[in-house]
């Protein structure tokens, strides 16, 4: 017998409302910014690809609370300071074709990535909230 059970109540919902998009563009501006700044005193800029991949890490972690739509902001913002101040010539917009369309979907990947994880997290507590737990024998 199927049981329903109304899942939105004034105190609990069963899905964290994801953060606005305008806010986690801010963040990707402000993180990718301090990320960049960070590996340059480190010197982490020798090698692009591990800016490539500290710019990764930093868009599946805005990914995480986020709207899919902010996904591609993610990418973008977090591609310009990647190629403005990581890669070669510093301080100059440049498009290498292949390499930077390449980098750009990676970036987009991570972002979907993160938020896809945080949909499956979000959708399995939800789950857990909503069934009944059955008594152990």
């Amino acid at each position: 017998m199927v049981e329903w059970h109304p899942l939105r109540t004034p105190t609990v919902r069963p899905v964290p409302e994801p953060v606005a998009t305008g806010f986690v563009w801010m963040a990707a501006f402000a993180g990718s910014c301090l990320l960049v700044a960070v590996l340059g005193a480190v010197g982490g800029l020798s090698s692009p690809s591990l800016a490539l991949g500290a710019l990764c890490g930093l868009a599946v972690l805005l990914g995480l609370p986020a709207r899919f739509r902010a996904a591609p902001g993610i990418a973008l913002v977090c591609w310009l300071f990647l190629n403005n101040f990581a890669i070669a010539p510093r301080g100059e917009l440049s498009w290498e074709g292949r390499l930077d369309a390449a980098r750009l979907v990676l970036l987009l990947a991570a972002a979907f990535l993160g938020t896809v994880l945080a949909r499956i997290m979000h959708a399995r507590g939800a789950h857990h909230r909503v069934t009944p737990r059955r008594e152990r024998q």
